[in-house]
């Protein structure tokens, strides 16, 4: 028996219930947004819909923008063929980048702009001038200038050393309160403040020089003076000795230890060192001041060389007892690793607080050497994985 598809469709049709309008603009608008989730496999593209405007969405726009940056996805590369289509002239960056912003969300503009930089290369971003300029300043525009500053010259080079200063800047004022207070505001109980705070109040001062005013029939104390302690003035300066490995894995345990060694440098309790490394050392110790310096000088990738980083570090060592020596590092070395290992033996035994760090950042995901990490702890290092804030910290316990 011979069937009609269309009489068969049409039959389907009519055993379906009536939507209502708004059912039939709901239905609509799931299906295109499917449509644009599936791209150029749908069965019916947008332009071919007789209803691709549903409120405010401009579907076939959408669809334009999103197809310009994941339509890369099938390269001819992958054997895909580009072939002739009907819809509107190609996208340039710019207009790209302007469109996106007109028609998604900020946080929907920071995704697009960061998997555009990551995962399909549109270094035009970075490399143009005014695109550049127009980009969010933010950590992960700091990471891509970082990886792609080689590609920059002149005007484009001074507008990412700006961008970056905004973000280092911004990045050094949330963690400069903290550090201060960490390694800075110890108090001491044998000096006596006119800084009036519930910090510094010392209770059992306050109260043993108080008894006098106790009232034994209301049974209170009656106070007619606080005591608060004073801050410890460090005399004799603790050293800092920061080597940070510059290999791609750790940018961005580099950004912040590039900035909290910025940090370290302003304070008067502290004299900080700094180097970067892969199979070569640079000292940035006398950068410190700032820390834009700092990065721009940083080359991520290339070799590791912990051992020989390890060794140089060991040239700025002045005083071991008052020596915290902080290796930033996944522990993936490059040479014999019983080098590195007799290193950091060298290091302790001569007196050195020695913080090996697989990670310094506020995300908490570290890719490590986990048996070399085990080693070191079992030799005396400190070994952790932890944030800014912990790390100040752990100094300021340290020093007290």
């Amino acid at each position: 028996m011979e069937v009609n598809m269309n009489d068969a469709r049409r039959g389907q049709d009519e055993m379906l219930p009536e939507l209502s309008s708004s059912e039939e603009r709901s239905a609509v608008e799931t299906l295109n947004r499917w449509r644009l989730i599936l791209g150029e496999s749908a069965e019916e593209g947008l332009c071919e819909s007789d209803q691709y405007k549903t409120g405010e969405f401009q579907y076939v726009e959408l669809d334009e923008i999103l197809g310009y940056l994941y339509n890369r996805e099938y390269g001819e590369e992958q054997g895909y063929r580009k072939e002739g289509g009907r819809g509107s002239s190609e996208l340039t960056v710019p207009n790209w980048l302007h469109k996106v912003r007109d028609l998604f969300p900020k946080s929907t503009v920071e995704i697009l702009e960061k998997q555009a930089l990551d995962r399909y290369g549109l270094t035009e971003l970075l490399t143009d001038k005014k695109l550049l300029e127009s980009l969010e300043p933010n950590m992960n525009l700091l990471k891509n200038i970082m990886q792609f500053k080689g590609r920059m010259k002149g005007d484009v080079l001074r507008s990412a050393k700006d961008i970056v200063r905004t973000v280092v800047e911004d990045l050094r004022r949330k963690l400069e309160s903290h550090t201060r207070a960490s390694i800075m505001g110890k108090r001491s109980r044998y000096a006596s403040s006119s800084v009036r705070s519930l910090r510094n109040l010392n209770f059992k001062r306050t109260i043993t020089r108080n008894l006098k005013n106790y009232d034994k029939h209301k049974r209170r104390f009656v106070i007619d003076r606080l005591y608060f302690d004073g801050n410890l003035e460090q005399h004799n300066k603790w050293n800092i000795i920061i080597g940070v490995d510059e290999s791609g894995s750790m940018m961005d345990s580099v950004i912040y230890s590039s900035v909290m060694a910025s940090i370290f440098y302003r304070l008067n309790a502290l004299r900080t060192k700094l180097f970067i490394f892969d199979t070569k050392v640079v000292d940035l110790s006398d950068r410190l001041e700032d820390p834009v310096d700092v990065l721009m000088n940083v080359q991520l990738g290339g070799g590791t060389h912990i051992a020989k980083a390890l060794r140089y570090g060991e040239t700025l060592i002045e005083n071991p007892g008052k020596t915290i020596y902080i290796l930033v590092s996944d522990l993936e070395e490059g040479y014999p690793i019983n080098q590195m290992y007799q290193a950091c033996k060298d290091i302790i035994d001569a007196g050195c607080k020695l913080l090996v760090l697989t990670a310094l950042d506020f995300n908490g995901d570290s890719v490590y050497n986990k048996h070399a990490a085990q080693t070191l702890a079992n030799m005396g290092a400190h070994v952790a994985a932890i944030t800014p804030n912990e790390l100040a910290e752990w100094i300021g316990e340290i020093i007290t």
